[in-house]
């Protein structure tokens, strides 16, 4: 149920945003239903965000590489959004869309779906522009070091986000655990973790490189979660119906998670 680690080094070398990004969010046909995780998870967020139960200042995106699809709905409910990912590559690849620069990755077809799941598909350029004005900060982020941001110390946030980065950064359990109170120690008491895992996985693929996946099972993240003082509001899985045909990567599901930091 385990493959060899992939360490810091080995993204560092081998990791490039661009066939990340062609591996997984190019759309032939610009019909992003094709991507049934993806779907799942802007579909998901929008119900998240479009509660109005969760808003506030300031919202930490641990581990956004070199997508924005998360932030998409998030963006709307807070002042400001603060990004954060540990590979130069990733953040670099990020700031090009932000600045529309020439080269920038078309997120068209993914903005379109959340406007229209938010009722207007038109009002993409509308979205990607307050996208554009909400992230403020593009950080470096390690999420093994106790202050994942170190050296700067920001204030808590009132909701951080983390999608598919816990599982790839950690060894073993215990430090996919500490990971979890590291980042939960960047969110304010009554603030809000959305976390998107995959269970059961060992590798992922990137271009010809495979890089290798922490085995979770359900009751790993629930533990986890709790363990750094959360309590599990809303949990969802969604199967993996192409692991017997797709060789991208080997998941058996995805778990959607939110959950509410404790009041001390």
């Amino acid at each position: 149920m385990t493959s060899s680690f992939t360490d810091k080094n080995e993204y560092l070398k081998y990791f490039q945003a661009r066939d990340y990004l062609g591996t997984y969010y190019t759309f032939d046909s610009c019909d992003v239903s094709e991507n049934r995780l993806l779907t799942f998870t802007l579909e998901k967020l929008h119900q998240t965000f479009s509660s109005g139960n969760i808003t506030g200042d300031i919202l930490i995106d641990i581990g956004t590489g070199p997508t924005i699809y998360q932030l998409l709905s998030a963006c709307e409910c807070f002042r400001e959004v603060i990004a954060t990912d540990y590979m130069d590559r990733n953040r670099q690849e990020l700031e090009i869309w932000l600045k529309k620069e020439s080269g920038a990755f078309d997120w068209r077809p993914v903005v379109k779906f959340v406007c229209e799941l938010e009722g207007d598909s038109e009002k993409w350029r509308e979205k990607e522009e307050t996208l554009r004005r909400k992230v403020t900060q593009v950080l470096p982020c390690d999420v093994t070091k106790k202050n994942p941001l170190d050296p700067l110390v920001l204030p808590q946030a009132d909701c951080l986000l983390t999608f598919l980065c816990l599982e790839a950064a950690s060894k073993d359990l215990d430090t996919y655990g500490q990971a979890v109170k590291n980042i939960t120690s960047m969110v304010k008491p009554g603030g809000h973790l959305v976390l998107l895992v995959v269970l059961k996985e060992t590798y992922y693929m990137v271009g010809q490189h495979k890089f290798s996946c922490l085995y979770l099972e359900k009751q790993h993240v629930e533990k986890a979660i709790e363990e750094a003082g959360c309590s599990v509001e809303h949990l969802e899985l969604f199967p993996n119906l192409e692991k017997d045909t797709c060789a991208l990567a080997d998941y058996d599901a995805a778990l959607y998670l939110v959950a509410r930091k404790t009041d001390p």
